[in-house]
């Protein structure tokens, strides 16, 4: 199930799909920074719960990608979704903070950038 549906089937279906994207980039935030928690507190078990809802929500970025009507853009981000889960998996295997702080820190700006979006285009379609 990806992450969007994941929202959905949660009661957040009355959401508009551009908030549902803002609730995965904040949920995302929040997965990595109870990960690096986890880590400095040698809870293996809360780092790797953490780590997986996160790839999980990287996933269903990516998934909800329209490459087609997104061009370059789409696949920029569908590159940048890649290496982010790249990253988390680096962390995974290393038990390394510093990874987990780059899959931090490259999503947070698009999260930013997405909560820019003026209100008036939040529910536009092509």
């Amino acid at each position: 199930m990806n992450g969007i549906n994941t929202y959905k089937s949660v009661g957040a279906d009355s959401a508009s799909p551009h908030k549902l994207i803002q609730m995965l980039f904040d949920t995302y935030l929040v997965r990595i920074d109870q990960a690096i928690t986890a880590l400095e507190n040698q809870n293996m078990n809360a780092k790797g719960t953490a780590i997986s809802k996160a790839l999980a929500i990287i996933g269903g970025l990516e998934e909800g990608l329209d490459l087609e009507k997104g061009g370059e853009l789409a696949e920029n981000l569908q590159s940048l979704y890649r290496y982010v889960r790249e990253r988390l998996l680096v962390a995974t295997d290393k038990n390394d903070v510093e990874e987990l702080k780059k899959a931090r820190d490259l999503i947070f700006p698009i999260k930013d950038a997405w909560d820019q979006i003026p209100a008036e285009y939040h529910n536009h379609q092509e």
